[in-house]
C-alpha cells in the first residue's frame, strides 16, 4: 500500500516564458523586474506621504544602485557560501558564469545594504530612513522570488507524508513546498509584521530595518527544516543545521544588536533635548 495517501501533483509551468534564438525570458528574472517595479511605486508613494526623505529624481538614481548591489551581492555571496569548487584550478570561473545560476539572499542583502550606505554618504540622504523604507517593500520582491523558485522547481522540500506534498518533476517522493511556506512568510505576512509595527513605532529611524532582519531571520531558519539542504553542502554542523540557517542567525544577531544601539542613541538624544535649557532664560 503506497504510504503517500494524498499528494499534489506538481503543476508543470515552463521557467522559460519564451525563447527567441539564443535569448530566453524565464520566469525568475521577471520575478526580480516585476518585484523591483513595484517596490519603485510604493517608494514613490513614500516620497509623496514624506516618509521617505528624498526627492523623486533621487529614488531614480537609487534603485539602479540597489539593483546592481543585489545582483552583484546576490552572485557573490552564492560563490562565497555555496560554491562547492571555490579551491578549483578556476575558482572565479563560477564567479562570472552567471548562466550557470546561482543566487545568495544573504548576499543580495548584503549588496543592498553598501549600495545603499554608498549612495547615503555620497547624496548626504538619511541611511536608517532609506533602509526602514526599502524593507517596508522588500516582502514585495522576496514573495515573487520564491515563486519562481518554485515556477524552477528549485530549492525543494524535505520528504513529507503531509497531504499537500508536491511531487516534483524526476521524484519520486513527495516534498514539503517549502519555496511556497518561505514566499507566504517573507512576503505577506512579513509585510503586514513591519507595516504594523512602522505605524506604532512612528519614524524611528533603524526600527523598521533591523525588525526586518529579525523577522526574515527567524522565518528562514524556520522553513530550512522543511527544505532540502543544498547538494554541494549538506548539513554544516550538529547533523541539522544548514548555511542558510547560519546566516540567517548571523543577520539577525546583527540586526537585534544594530537596535540596542539605535534605540540608547534615541533616548539620550531625546534626554539631552528635553533637560537643554532654553537660551535667554535666567
Amino acid at each position: 500500500m503506497n504510504a503517500y495517501l494524498s499528494i499534489i501533483a506538481y503543476p508543470r509551468i515552463d521557467p522559460v516564458i519564451f525563447q527567441l534564438g539564443p535569448i530566453g525570458l524565464r520566469w525568475y528574472g521577471v520575478a526580480y523586474v516585476v518585484g523591483l517595479v513595484i517596490g519603485y511605486v510604493l517608494l514613490k508613494r513614500m516620497i509623496r506621504a514624506n516618509a521617505l526623505r528624498m526627492s523623486p529624481a533621487q529614488l531614480d538614481e537609487m534603485i539602479c544602485w540597489l539593483a546592481i548591489g543585489m545582483i552583484c551581492g546576490g552572485r557573490l555571496g552564492w560563490w562565497i557560501f555555496y560554491h562547492h569548487n571555490i579551491y578549483a584550478r578556476e575558482p572565479w570561473y563560477e564567479l562570472f558564469a552567471v548562466w550557470h545560476g546561482g543566487m545568495s539572499f544573504h548576499g543580495g542583502l548584503a549588496g543592498v545594504v553598501l549600495a545603499a550606505g554608498l549612495y547615503s554618504a555620497v547624496h548626504r540622504t538619511p541611511f536608517w530612513n532609506l533602509t526602514d523604507c526599502i524593507s517596508l517593500v522588500a516582502p514585495v520582491g522576496l514573495f515573487f522570488g520564491r515563486i519562481a523558485n518554485f515556477i524552477n522547481a528549485e530549492l525543494v522540500g524535505r520528504p513529507t507524508s503531509l497531504p499537500w506534498g508536491i511531487l516534483f518533476p524526476g521524484d519520486s517522493t513527495p516534498r514539503h513546498p517549502s519555496q511556497i511556506y518561505e514566499a507566504l512568510l517573507e512576503g505577506p505576512i512579513l509585510m503586514l509584521l513591519l507595516w504594523t509595527s512602522h505605524r506604532r513605532r512612528g519614524r524611528m529611524d533603524g526600527h523598521t530595518a533591523t525588525t526586518f532582519l529579525v523577522w526574515y531571520g527567524l522565518f528562514r531558519f524556520v522553513v530550512e527544516f522543511t527544505r532540502e539542504p543544498d547538494s554541494q553542502l549538506g548539513f554544516i554542523a550538529f547533523e541539522w543545521l544548514t548555511m542558510g540557517q547560519l546566516l540567517s542567525v548571523v543577520i539577525a544577531f546583527v540586526a537585534l544588536t544594530s537596535w540596542v544601539v539605535i534605540r540608547n542613541f534615541h533616548s539620550q538624544h531625546h534626554e539631552k533635548e528635553h533637560f537643554q535649557p532654553s537660551l535667554g532664560q535666567s
